[in-house]
C-alpha cells in the first residue's frame, strides 16, 4: 500500500518568522513521495512507470553498492546530454532540504542552534519533488559503482520551474507576486546564517548602508531591549538602527548581559567594481565582539561624537570597575570533595585598564575565601567551567542575584576540557613560548610556571576567551600581574566584614552612598577613584608604608604652599586616561580618542615640568615628591606623537590627512601622489572642454557628491556633445561627464578608497609603535592616581574635626579617644551632632570589652565605629576623633546580624555560627574581633552556653582584641573570672519612670519610656527594655501592656528564684541555732512561700 503525505507534512518550518508554502488541500504535489525521516524507503508515485523503475533500479544498486541517491520524479523522462551534477553539487543540494520528520522548534531556527545534520529548507517544492533516502553518498569510488545508465541526470530547469511553482499564492486568482511570502533565502540573509553559525550566542548587528540590521531572534532580543520596531522582511523578523547611534545601543545591548558583534562591509562600492567579485554581494566580517568586561572599542568610546545629553550620561556613568573573574576548583581527594573542601585559582582581568590579579587559596565548604574575593573585586563578568562543585554554584547564585537587572553579574561558561592542567599547560607554553627565544621570554614563561595549577588553569581559560575579543596581548607581560591577597602587605578583610562594615556599599540598596568608600572619596580623576577603591578594601600592614602616605596628607593639609593647589587643578576634568591608554594598546581607539589622550598627556607633563622647580623645594613629603617629579620624565615621548598628528584631521576622524609629513609613511604617500597625477589630468581635461563648448569660463561643479559635472542650462543642450553622459537635472539645467571624466573619475575614486585602506594599515602600524611606551605611561598614570588620592584624603580630613593616628607596628592596642563612626557622622551634618565615644583596648591589658545596654542604643554603631577607624588608620588617613593610636591589625573579623541564606540553605542561628566557626579558624592575636549578640538564634540556654563557651575562647586561646555585645547578663560574669583582661560596659540610658507612672493604673503594667545617651560607661545592663523599642516601632497598646504585665511576671519569678538560691547558701552557711530563728523571722515578714522553704529545712 503506497503511503501518502499527511496535509501538512513534507514540510519543514523554515523560520518562526514566514509563513511555509500551503499546498492545495486534498492535492498531492508533484512527485508527492513521502518525506518520512524513520529509514523507510520512499516510492515514486504510481502513475508515473518510468520513475517507478527508476526508483527500483536505485534501490537494488542500493542494496548492491551500499549507497543511496535522491532522484527527481519527471514526468517526461529526457536524457541528459548537457553537464551533469556532480556528488558535490548533488551535496550542496541536499542542503537546500530538510526531513520533515524532524520538528524544528522555534527558538531551535531562529538562534541558528540546531543540529548540524539538520539542513535548512530553501525550496520547498524541491524538497516535494524527491524521494530523498537515509543514507549519505559515498565517496567517489562509491559512487562509482552505480551504472552510468542509472546515474539520475538533472535539468536545472527543473528548479526555475519549481521556484515558478512555488512564488504562487495561495489564491490563484490573485497575479500580484508578494515578495514577501518567498522562502527562498536572500543572499544577504544565506551571509547572515553563516555569520551566525560562528557565532551562536552573539547578536549581531550587521552594517547594511548606513544601518546596522538584526535578523531572526537578535531583532526581536533589540526591540525588546532597545525599544526599537521590529518587523517581518522576506524570511526573518528584522530591526535597525542608524550608524551613528551604534554606541549606544551596543552599551545598552551589553549592559543587560548580551554579547554582541558588530558586523561590517570589508569592500567598497569602487574597489568592488573593478575586482572579481564585482556581481556578488559585498563581503562581511565580524570586526568587534563586546561583552560586561570587555567594552572598549571605537564603536562603544565615541568620546567627541556625544551631543545629546542624556547619551552623555548614560556613556560616562559607566561602572569604575570591568573586571572578568576566572575561577577554578581542584578538589584534591574524595575526601575533601565529601566535605566540600576545595583549593580554588582565581585570575580576574581589567582589559580596559590592565590590570591583572591572581590568587589561589584553600576553601571551605561555606566558600568564604571565594566571596570575599569576588565581593573586592566586584567583577561584571564570571569565566567558569562547565561544572562547578554545588557549594560554588550556590554561592555565585547568591551574589548574582543580589545584583539590580542591568548590573546583574553575566556568566560565561566554558568546557571543562580548557581548565585541565595538561592542555592549560600547554596553552600557556604555547602563548609565552613565542618569545621565549631571549632571557626575558623565558623569564616570563618561568614566572607563570611557577604559580599554583589552579591559577594557570583559570590563565589558560582567559587566554582562550579573550582571544575572541584580540585582547589578550595585554597579558604578555607577567610582571604586571599581582596577587590579590597577600597577608603580609595587607589587612585581611573577608566577604562578612566588607558586607557588615559597609566599605564598599551600603546594605539597605547596595549603593555606594552610605559606605566607607563614598565617605572618602573626593578623587577628581576616573583612574584615582579606582586607586583609592583598592586601598580602602586593601588597608595596609606596614607602618613605613602607611606614614609615608600620613605624611603626604599632612604636608597637604599643613602647607601653605600654592603649588597643591595647582597640581590639583591640573587633575580636574581629565579625562579617564588610563582606560585610554589601553584603548590604545589594545589598538581598538578612534583617532579623535588618541589625540584626546595624547594631547590631554602632553599637557600635564608641560604643567607638571613647570612645577618641577616648586616642588623640589616646597614638597618635602617623598610619596608626592617622587610621583610628581617622576611624571614628566615618563610622559616625555608625548610630544613627539603629538607633532606628528594634524588635529583637525585626529578630531575628524580623517585617517587620510591625519599624518602631517609623509617621510615615515611612504605607502601613503605614493598614493596621494597618484591621487594628484589623476587630479591634474582632470583639470588639464577642463582646457579641452572649454575650447569644445566655446565658453572660457566653464567650469566643474560638485552635486550630491557628484564631482567634476559640467553644466548646461536646458536651452542650450543641443549643444552637448553625443558621447557625453546625463548623470544630473533640473528644470533649469542638466549636469554631464565627458568619457574622460568617466573613465578617470571611477579611477580616482578606486585610489582615495584605496588611500583610505592604506591610512588603517599605518594608523595600526603606527599606534603599534606607540605602543612600546604603555608600561611607562601607564606607571605616569599610577602615579597621578595616587596624588589624586592624597587629595581625596586631605579634603575628606579638612571637612571635619579629624585627627592624624599613631600607628606603630609592635603594639597590639586600639586606643580612640572621643572617636565617631565616620559615615553617620557625615550623614547627621552639622545639625544632628554624633555623640563621640572612647575606646581602650591593650594586648598587655584590657582586650576584651563586653558591652550590654537596651535595644537602640548604640551598641552596634559603637562597635562598627571602633573597626571603621582602625581601616582608615592602616589605609592612611586621618581618623574622627580628638586622639587615636593603632597598633597594625592583621585583621578584622566581624559576626553581626541575623539573616538566613537560602541559596547556600543555611538557617539564620547555621549562618551565624558558620561566620563564628571561620573566625575562630582565621582570627590571631593581632586581628580585631567583633561578636555581636552571637547565640540569639535559639532557646536561651543553648545560646548563653554558645556565647559564653566562644567568648571564653578568645579570652585564653586567640587573646585577640574584642568586642563582644550581648542581651545575655551571665556572659558578663567572665569579667569576674577574668579580672585583667575582660571589662564590662553598656551604652547609657535614663529610664523615665514618672512618664510611665502617669499614663498607666495601679492595675495595669506600661513599659517604661527610655532615654538613649548613646554613652559607652563601665558596667553592666541589668535589662534590655525590647518594649521600649516596640512601642518606637508603633506596636498597638494593647498589646504592649498585656507584654508588660507578662514581662513583670516572669521578672517576678526569676528574682523570686534568685532569692530562694540566696537565702539557701545562707542557711547552708549558718550553725547557730539562734541566728536561725532570727533568719526565720525575717523571712516570715518578707514571702510565706520562702518561710515554707525554712521551715522545711529547719525541721
Amino acid at each position: 500500500m503506497r503511503r501518502g503525505r499527511r496535509p501538512g507534512q513534507g514540510q519543514s518550518v523554515l523560520s518562526r518568522f514566514f509563513r511555509p508554502a500551503a499546498t492545495q488541500s486534498g492535492q498531492e504535489p508533484l512527485g508527492g513521495g513521502s518525506s518520512e525521516s524513520d529509514g523507510k524507503k520512499r516510492r515514486a508515485p504510481p502513475n508515473n512507470e518510468l520513475s517507478k523503475k527508476r526508483s527500483k533500479s536505485i534501490q537494488k544498486n542500493s542494496e548492491e553498492g551500499g549507497s543511496s541517491v535522491k532522484i527527481l520524479d519527471v514526468e517526461e523522462p529526457k536524457k541528459c546530454d548537457g553537464s551533469r551534477l556532480c556528488l558535490k553539487t548533488l551535496d550542496k543540494l541536499r542542503e537546500f532540504s530538510s526531513d520533515s520528520g524532524q520538528s524544528h522548534t522555534r527558538s531551535q531556527v531562529l538562534s541558528f542552534q540546531g543540529s548540524q545534520s539538520a539542513g535548512l529548507e530553501k525550496c520547498p517544492s524541491i524538497a516535494e519533488r524527491t524521494l530523498e533516502t537515509n543514507s549519505s553518498l559515498h565517496s567517489e569510488e562509491t559512487g562509482s559503482q552505480i551504472s552510468r545508465k542509472e546515474e539520475p541526470c538533472f535539468d536545472l530547469n527543473q528548479f526555475s520551474a519549481s521556484h515558478k511553482s512555488y512564488e504562487k499564492p495561495q489564491n490563484t486568482s490573485d497575479t500580484n507576486i508578494n515578495k514577501r511570502t518567498k522562502t527562498v533565502y536572500t543572499p544577504l540573509e544565506l551571509q547572515v546564517i553563516e555569520l551566525k553559525k560562528q557565532y551562536k550566542d552573539a547578536i549581531l548587528c550587521v552594517e547594511c548602508g548606513y544601518k546596522y540590521r538584526f535578523f531572526g531572534e537578535d531583532a526581536e532580543i533589540a526591540a525588546k531591549e532597545l525599544n526599537i520596531f521590529c518587523h517581518l522582511d522576506h524570511n526573518f523578523m528584522t530591526a535597525s538602527i542608524p550608524t551613528f547611534r551604534l554606541f549606544v545601543h551596543v552599551r545598552r545591548l551589553v549592559a543587560k548581559g548580551h554579547k554582541v558583534g558588530v558586523v561590517k562591509q570589508t569592500e567598497t562600492a569602487a574597489l568592488k567594481a573593478v575586482g572579481e567579485n564585482k556581481s556578488s554581494l559585498f563581503s562581511r566580517k565580524l570586526t568587534a565582539l563586546y561583552t560586561k568586561s570587555t567594552l572598549i572599542g571605537e564603536d562603544v568610546n565615541p568620546l567627541l561624537k556625544l551631543d545629546d545629553p542624556a547619551d552623555v550620561e548614560e556613556i560616562t556613568s559607566d561602572v569604575t570597575d570591568n573586571y572578568l573573574l576566572c575561577i577554578c576548583e581542584n578538589e584534591e581527594n574524595s575526601r575533601e570533595k565529601k566535605k566540600g573542601d576545595a583549593v580554588i585559582g582565581i585570575v580576574a582581568i581589567q582589559p580596559t585598564t590592565g590590570e591583572v590579579f591572581f590568587d589561589s587559596f584553600q576553601d571551605s565548604a561555606s566558600r568564604l575565601e571565594l566571596e570575599s574575593r569576588v565581593l573586592r573585586l566586584q567583577p561584571v563578568e564570571l569565566l567558569l567551567p562547565s561544572n562547578l562543585s554545588d557549594q560554588s554554584e550556590r554561592l555565585l547564585k547568591s551574589l548574582t542575584s543580589l545584583s539590580l537587572h542591568d548590573d546583574r553579574i553575566r556568566i560565561e561558561r566554558m568546557q571543562n576540557i580548557h581548565f585541565e592542567y595538561s592542555h592549560a599547560f600547554q596553552l600557556i607554553t604555547d602563548f609565552y613560548a613565542r618569545e621565549a627565544l631571549d632571557i626575558t621570554g623565558s623569564q616570563k614563561l618561568s614566572v607563570i610556571l611557577n604559580l599554583a595549577k589552579p591559577v594557570i588553569c583559570s590563565l589558560a581559560a582567559i587566554i582562550t576567551y579573550l582571544k575572541e575579543f584580540n585582547l589578550e596581548k595585554i597579558l604578555n607581560n607577567p610582571s604586571n600581574f599581582k596577587q590579590l591577597s597577600s597577608e603580609a602587605e595587607y589587612m585581611k578583610l573577608n566577604a562578612t566584614t566588607l558586607k557588615n562594615l559597609e566599605i564598599l556599599q551600603n546594605q539597605t540598596d547596595l549603593k555606594t552612598k552610605g559606605s566607607l568608600f563614598w565617605v572618602l572619596d573626593h578623587t577628581k580623576t576616573c583612574f584615582g577613584r579606582r586607586k583609592l577603591k583598592k586601598w580602602v578594601t586593601q588597608p595596609l600592614m606596614k607602618s613605613s608604608e602607611i606614614n609615608a602616605r600620613l605624611d603626604a596628607v599632612s604636608e597637604i593639609l599643613l602647607s601653605e604652599s600654592s603649588v597643591f593647589g595647582q597640581i590639583q587643578n591640573h587633575l580636574c576634568k581629565m579625562p579617564d586616561v588610563e582606560r585610554g591608554l589601553c584603548s590604545i594598546y589594545h589598538k581598538k581607539c578612534s583617532t579623535q580618542e588618541f589625540f584626546l589622550i595624547v594631547s590631554t598627556l602632553s599637557r600635564v607633563e608641560a604643567e607638571i615640568e613647570a612645577l618641577v622647580p616648586a616642588i623640589r623645594s616646597h614638597v618635602k613629603a617623598p610619596l608626592l615628591q617622587n610621583a610628581l617629579l617622576e611624571i614628566p620624565e615618563l610622559l616625555h615621548p608625548m610630544k613627539k606623537y603629538l607633532k606628528i598628528l594634524n588635529e583637525e584631521a585626529a578630531k575628524t576622524g580623517d585617517k587620510t590627512q591625519l599624518f602631517k609629513d609623509l617621510t615615515d609613511f611612504p605607502t601613503i604617500r605614493k598614493r596621494k601622489e597618484e591621487i594628484q597625477d589623476v587630479l591634474s589630468q582632470i583639470q588639464l581635461h577642463l582646457q579641452e572642454i572649454r575650447r569644445l563648448i566655446k565658453n572660457a569660463s566653464a567650469d566643474y561643479v560638485t552635486v550630491s557628491g557628484q564631482e567634476f559635472l559640467i553644466e548646461f542650462k536646458n536651452s542650450l543642450i543641443s549643444s552637448v556633445p553625443s558621447d557625453w553622459v546625463k548623470v544630473s537635472s533640473t528644470k533649469a539645467v542638466s549636469r554631464f561627464h565627458t568619457p574622460f571624466i568617466i573613465e578617470n573619475y571611477r579611477h580616482l575614486n578606486q585610489l582615495r578608497e584605496q588611500l583610505v585602506l592604506d591610512c588603517s594599515a599605518e594608523w595600526l602600524i603606527f599606534l603599534d609603535s606607540f605602543s612600546e611606551h604603555y608600561h611607562s605611561m601607564a606607571k605616569a598614570v599610577d602615579h597621578l592616581a595616587a596624588v589624586d588620592c592624597i587629595f581625596s584624603l586631605a579634603k575628606m580630613a579638612k571637612q571635619g574635626d579629624y585627627c592624624r593616628p599613631i600607628v606603630q607596628d609592635k603594639r597590639r592596642e586600639i586606643i580612640i579617644k572621643n572617636g565617631r563612626h565616620p559615615v553617620i557622622d557625615v550623614l547627621l551634618g552639622e545639625q544632628d551632632q554624633y555623640v563621640p565615644n572612647s575606646t581602650n583596648l591593650s594586648g598587655d591589658g584590657e582586650n576584651v570589652m563586653i558591652i550590654t545596654g537596651p535595644n537602640m542604643g548604640g551598641k552596634s554603631s559603637y562597635i562598627k565605629q571602633v573597626a571603621l577607624i582602625t581601616v582608615m588608620a592602616q589605609i592612611g588617613s586621618y581618623v574622627p576623633a580628638e586622639e587615636s593610636a593603632v597598633g597594625i591589625v592583621d585583621g578584622i573579623f566581624t559576626r553581626m546580624g541575623a539573616a538566613d541564606n537560602i541559596y547556600k540553605g543555611r538557617s539564620t542561628f547555621m549562618e551565624e555560627l558558620t561566620d563564628t566557626a571561620e573566625i575562630i579558624r582565621k582570627a590571631t592575636s593581632r586581628s580585631l574581633v567583633i561578636l555581636d549578640e552571637l547565640g540569639r538564634g535559639t532557646s536561651t540556654h543553648d545560646g548563653i552556653a554558645i556565647a559564653h563557651a566562644t567568648l571564653e575562647y578568645f579570652i585564653r586561646d586567640v587573646e585577640s582584641l574584642t568586642l563582644f555585645v550581648t542581651h545575655y547578663p551571665s556572659v558578663c560574669e567572665l569579667e569576674k573570672i577574668y579580672p585583667s583582661n575582660v571589662g564590662n560596659y553598656h551604652m547609657a540610658f535614663l529610664v523615665n519612670e514618672e512618664e510611665s507612672e502617669q499614663k498607666g493604673s495601679e492595675e495595669e503594667e506600661n513599659p517604661e519610656f527610655i532615654t538613649f545617651l548613646y554613652q559607652i560607661t563601665r558596667g553592666v545592663a541589668a535589662r534590655s527594655y525590647g518594649l521600649n523599642v516596640a512601642k518606637l516601632a508603633d506596636v498597638p497598646e494593647e498589646i504592649l501592656k498585656t507584654a508588660a504585665r507578662k514581662s513583670k511576671e516572669l521578672e517576678g519569678l526569676v528574682n523570686i528564684k534568685r532569692k530562694r538560691l540566696k537565702y539557701f547558701a545562707e542557711i547552708w552557711n549558718i550553725n547557730d541555732s539562734q541566728e536561725l530563728q532570727k533568719w526565720k523571722k525575717i523571712c516570715e515578714t518578707e514571702d510565706d512561700r520562702l518561710f515554707l522553704i525554712s521551715h522545711i529545712l529547719l525541721n
